[in-house]
């Protein structure tokens, strides 16, 4: 489904913002991605995307290869992958179904586009999505009003929209309260199990990628340095991963806290 061979990635004269020798993500799969921040997490889901081209290497998503396809196939690709991002990057004065119509803009004649004229067929897709992520009490609810929480949810109905094969998510819930990171998470992961989907999250939460992923993969500096399932994620590991970064000490703290509260309650 997506293999990476080789891939370097730089920005500007610094060093190599990604360099990883192989990745293989097989159809289906969960996986997320966690490291230090500047760890290449975010460069590695827009290499994916095909928003940034690697300087060296090969990037081959659903059997296209991004860098030699011709156009057309490239498109073909972008319009099965769906991206949610951190910022939710959503319209906020329009409605959560205009927004959700969004994604449906790739499937839809460029005419019907530009007017704003979607056929029956995307009204019902779009009316699915929102209805699967549970918002369709605000169908036509300004997305501006809405919770941060509930704002991700019509992010991830919009991607719905898309009858994407792959997902990508960059760092879904970093803005969200714990409390809705948990739920906006858990949509997630029930959304790509109902759809046989595959997904690739980055997460800045490594607990919450034990918890929700069935692969972790560990960069950095751009390199992958862990890659296995979550019970092989041992905390020593961890520390070596996130070595000098505070915010992971303290993420792991509040872990344990939160086990031990829960096993004295």
């Amino acid at each position: 489904m997506i293999q990476l061979e080789y891939v370097e990635v730089r920005y500007g004269r610094r060093a190599a913002a990604l360099a990883i020798e192989r990745l293989e993500i097989a159809r289906g799969e969960r996986v997320a991605i966690i490291g230090p921040s500047g760890a290449g997490k975010s460069t590695l889901l827009r290499t994916i995307k095909g928003y940034v081209r690697p300087v060296t290497g090969k990037v081959e998503v659903m059997a296209v290869n991004l860098a030699a396809a011709p156009r057309r196939a490239r498109k073909r690709v972008n319009r099965r992958l769906a991206l949610i991002y951190q910022q939710f990057h959503l319209a906020r004065k329009l409605s959560v179904l205009q927004n959700v119509l969004c994604g449906r803009l790739g499937r839809t004649a460029r005419w019907r586009s530009l007017l704003g004229w979607f056929s029956r067929e995307d009204l019902r897709i779009a009316w699915a999505a929102i209805c699967e992520v549970g918002l369709a009490a605000q169908v036509h609810q300004r997305a501006g009003t809405l919770s941060g929480g509930e704002q991700q949810r019509v992010a991830v109905a919009r991607a719905l929209a898309q009858e994407p094969a792959i997902i990508l998510a960059d760092e879904p819930v970093s803005s969200l309260d714990p409390a809705w990171a948990e739920d906006v998470l858990a949509l997630i992961t029930e959304v790509q199990v109902r759809h046989a989907a595959t997904l690739v999250m980055s997460l800045h939460q490594p607990q919450l990628a034990r918890r929700f992923a069935q692969r972790i993969v560990g960069l950095r500096r751009g390199q992958v340095v862990f890659d296995g399932p979550p019970s092989t994620l041992t905390d020593a590991l961890l520390e070596e991963l996130y070595r000098g970064d505070d915010a992971i000490h303290l993420d792991t703290a509040a872990a344990h806290a939160a086990a031990g509260v829960s096993r004295g309650a």
